[in-house]
């Protein structure tokens, strides 16, 4: 095996040598395990954050989306980072941000001043996570070529998004059991602050400078440009998050949003364009094969939105299950998220089939999930039956988020690959999740109205029952418009094997060669 800097046999010399070398790369992978965890709020514990805040669900889901915008802006950044310092630095300065931005969320708890307090926690919880994805990244460089020896990509993002993914269900599990068994939603913010004191001891203690190239000078970032960008997609999100409450177009300051929107998205687009080293290249935007995977990415998302824009309104408002009971769904979702990955890995690695068939095919479990719910949406259910169409779902969105990644990355070259992961993001980090909450909202209460007024003998429970079957079947009339589309337009990849990792000495030269020129 071949380091995955300077091609010498696998090591990680980062890290002092009186730990087992064996054992190395596993307290790498526990630490990135630890990262993806990390959040200044979580959704699990939405209910008790509205209630000892006195805040609005939606400004819980808005800090919790900043943060999930801030996971997508670092990937233009992220090797420019790794040729300037080196793995401890990186590592003990994401850390520190990381515990510095959740304990200054929870200063934030004791004032009262709501009008300040609630950028201020959306700004941490953007920086929080931006951190997160810095710490993440760097752990992942140095055990990737641990984790796939011959550099391939469809051995190491099935890995990664076992961790990704998994995480995401996880950390709502964390925070629901912390918090029922704790009473106060603070008690995970509280963990984590503890266990990354933990990781941030191992890194101060068992790590070494180290470095496989001159350090490239830390020059010609767009950091205007990443703030323009990033305050585009927030006020993006901010738009259909707080849409319903606001009643769209009656509201003055949803249209001065809807404007700012505009401007922003202005400057933003002109600083592409006019300056050199922008931080979002506008050839990364040139690629035809770019936007169609863009929207498979939003046709996926906004299908998965339905759990939380459909199912949690029935399951809450409808069924009345507690938090304890609903928490055993994220581990249905864990298992779920990790098989399908481990079902990407096994289909492209085993028996070496095309991997674009697998979009198919996750994307026909994500469909069968709104037939079960549209099917299973009566005011008898039990809980048991939900397992079924929990388990589903995120196999098939762990199939398709996994093979468009892949898709992508075969089809644009190294140098703007990370670039076309942040242009992702842009639909997969937020964005669509947020409008199909905000359209599901908008349409939820229009139907719950022509129900009511509808002369049939429907009471309001009876009227959002309706209503929530209704929308899950025009779902699935919409997801099997798609799955035809897909049937039909068979995608061939360019190559019959996908690219492999590119040395990171590489990559580094290529970078000093670029910055020389200027």
């Amino acid at each position: 095996m071949a380091d995955p800097m300077i091609g010498r046999p696998f090591a990680m010399p980062m890290i002092k040598p009186f730990i087992p070398k064996k054992v190395q790369p596993w307290l790498y992978l526990l630490c990135a395990v630890i990262f993806q965890m990390v959040n200044t709020v979580y959704m699990g514990s939405m209910q008790q954050m509205v209630g000892d805040l006195g805040i609005m669900r939606e400004d819980v889901s808005f800090i919790f989306l900043c943060g999930v915008v801030g996971v997508a802006m670092p990937f233009p950044i992220l090797f420019r980072l790794k040729f300037r310092y080196t793995n401890r630095q990186l590592e003990l300065f994401s850390i520190s941000g990381m515990i510095i931005c959740i304990l200054l969320t929870l200063a934030l708890v004791n004032f009262t001043d709501v009008a300040l307090t609630l950028p201020l926690m959306c700004l941490l919880s953007y920086c929080c996570c931006f951190f997160k994805l810095m710490a993440t990244f760097e752990v992942f460089s140095n055990i990737q070529l641990w984790m796939t020896p011959k550099r391939h990509f469809e051995i190491f993002f099935p890995l990664l998004y076992i961790v990704v993914l998994g995480d995401m269900s996880a950390s709502s599990w964390m925070s629901q059991q912390l918090t029922y068994y704790c009473g106060s939603w603070q008690a995970t913010q509280w963990f984590i602050v503890g266990v990354l004191l933990l990781v941030l001891l191992f890194m101060y203690t068992c790590t070494q400078p180290f470095r496989f190239m001159k350090p490239l000078p830390f020059i010609s970032i767009d950091w205007l440009g990443l703030a323009l960008w990033s305050a585009f997609l927030l006020e993006l999100i901010w738009l259909f998050n707080y849409g319903e409450h606001y009643n769209w177009w009656d509201s003055e300051l949803w249209l001065n949003v809807l404007g700012a929107v505009i401007v922003t998205f202005y400057f933003a687009l002109q600083r592409m364009r006019h300056i050199h080293h922008a931080y979002l290249d506008y050839r990364a935007f040139k690629y035809k094969t770019l936007w169609p995977i863009l929207f498979m990415f939003g046709v996926a998302e906004l299908m998965n939105s339905t759990s939380t824009s459909l199912e949690s309104v029935y399951t809450g408002a409808i069924m009345h299950w507690g938090m304890m009971t609903l928490s055993i769904q994220n581990i249905v979702a864990i298992i779920g998220s990790m098989t399908g990955c481990l079902f990407c890995l096994w289909w492209m690695k085993m028996l070496r089939l095309p991997y674009t068939r697998l979009l198919t095919i996750g994307f026909g479990f994500l469909l069968v999930y709104q037939v079960c719910m549209y099917f299973y949406i009566t005011p008898t259910l039990n809980f048991e039956r939900l397992i079924f169409p929990t388990f589903i779902r995120t196999f098939g969105y762990a199939i398709f988020f996994t093979t468009l990644t892949l898709y992508l990355e075969e089809l644009m070259p190294f140098q703007h690959f990370f670039m076309g992961l942040t242009i992702a993001g842009f639909v997969r980090n937020g964005l669509v999740s947020a409008i199909g909450g905000g359209l599901y909202g908008f349409s939820l209460r229009r139907h719950i109205a022509d129900n009511l007024v509808s002369g049939l003998p429907f009471t309001v429970f009876d009227s959002m029952l309706m209503a929530i079957k209704q929308l899950y079947g025009v779902t699935c009339l919409i997801g099997c418009a798609f799955m035809l589309l897909l049937m039909l337009w068979h995608v061939q990849p360019v190559r019959s094997t996908l690219k492999r990792l590119p040395y990171w000495n590489t990559i580094g030269r290529a970078m000093r060669k670029e910055l020389g020129k200027e």
